[in-house]
């Protein structure tokens, strides 16, 4: 059965609801953390590779994902926040690695720190940190 939120998710994104795509989109909603491909793959179990890369793409390209690469560590996926767009990806959040468990967590912060600089125009940023996470620190 599909999830209402995942069906009006995709049908806002203007994309046809399938049980692949949501399937997909479980995989991400049952994580709190950022997850690789091969987590995603484990998850769904049996599948067609080349359909699923497909849908991780156009996800990412209609603003339902966003890709994290940390530091030349593997490429990993979460969710967008309801802002995003095929045009473009609005994250104020932080990308957290934790050095630990090498989990990927996207963090609210308290406040974004604002840079100005008066040779640039500044049209987005990236704010990554690495530590440990608080599963890790217990």
């Amino acid at each position: 059965m599909l999830h209402l939120g995942m069906k009006n998710l995709l049908k806002s994104k203007k994309l046809r609801v399938t049980s692949f795509r949501t399937d997909v989109l479980n995989v991400f909603q049952s994580h709190e953390n950022a997850i690789d491909m091969g987590m995603v793959e484990k998850e769904l179990g049996e599948h067609d590779r080349i359909t699923l890369y497909r849908t991780i793409k156009k996800f990412i390209d209609v603003g339902i994902l966003h890709e994290i690469l940390i530091n030349g560590e593997s490429k990993k996926y979460a969710l967008c926040s309801h802002s995003c767009e095929s045009e473009a990806h609005h994250h104020d959040h932080i990308h957290f690695l934790c050095t630990d468990c090498n989990e990927t967590y996207c963090l609210e912060p308290q406040q974004m720190p604002v840079i100005n600089h008066p040779s640039f125009q500044i049209d987005s940023f990236e704010v990554q940190a690495k530590g440990i996470c608080d599963n890790c620190k217990s």
